[in-house]
């Protein structure tokens, strides 16, 4: 249920479908310097899973990073009540009844020492209400060179039905670290998106996990890079 990618970092994998495509959702479990664990876009808990955090430690942080990966926040505070649940701006109106604790913001390093984050400005995408933003918040793991993204960039491959992978081609995410067709018609602020990604790469990250898609484990930095510049349709300086 829980995997350990390197040093005080985890990932749990469960199926996930999303306009009938069998896509898979993926959380990110950080130990923190302290010893707390935070847990990032939180999957569905199960008792396995519940038991096999208790082995890894306290979990202190749950963290909604944007406005589609909270459906198991409230879930997971009712299981761990003195966490912090932490959500990105607009939650609390999206979902009034959650219990969240804290707004993420830009001033929250000393709370989550050794776990950056920045917002990745500009960013929306295309669903049923039509263009709308993100609000996503994105993540580096400075001792395991990673960077957490949610729904920022998709990498799927081989590994997933055929189908997902016929999709894919066709809207982007195969075997190539970006964003989707979805973001690409409703991201009309490219210049603030691409200061995003600039700010992004000046972190020095190897590794990139995602919310959907194959965890890219080697030269993520460049198939990040190159993966924007073709969404941005220009260069990227960093």
């Amino acid at each position: 249920m829980i995997k350990e990618l390197d040093r005080n970092i985890w990932v749990s994998e469960q199926p996930l479908r999303y306009f009938g495509l069998n896509v898979g959702t993926r959380m990110t479990i950080i130990r923190l310097s302290h010893g707390e664990l935070a847990i990032i876009s939180p999957i569905q808990p199960t008792p396995e899973m519940v038991a096999q955090l208790g082995k890894l430690g306290e979990v202190g942080h749950i963290i909604a990073p944007n406005l589609y990966h909270y459906l198991f926040a409230e879930d997971f505070k009712k299981l761990y009540p003195k966490a912090l649940f932490w959500a990105t701006s607009g939650l609390k109106l999206k979902k009034p009844n959650y219990s969240i604790d804290r707004i993420i913001a830009n001033d929250e390093g000393v709370l989550w020492n050794g776990l950056e984050h920045m917002f990745f400005d500009g960013f929306k995408t295309l669903d049923l209400r039509g263009f709308v933003p993100l609000n996503e918040w994105v993540f580096f793991h400075s001792l395991t060179r990673t960077l957490i993204l949610t729904d920022a960039a998709f990498n799927f491959d081989e590994s997933f039905p055929a189908l997902t992978q016929f999709a894919a081609r066709l809207i982007g995410g195969y075997k190539n670290l970006s964003p989707s067709l979805l973001e690409r018609v409703a991201t009309t602020e490219k210049e603030r998106v691409r200061r995003s990604v600039e700010k992004i790469l000046n972190w020095d990250f190897e590794r990139v996990i995602m919310a959907h898609g194959s965890i890219v484990e080697e030269n993520a930095k460049q198939q990040l890079k190159l993966g924007y510049e073709d969404f941005l349709g220009k260069p990227i300086h960093s």
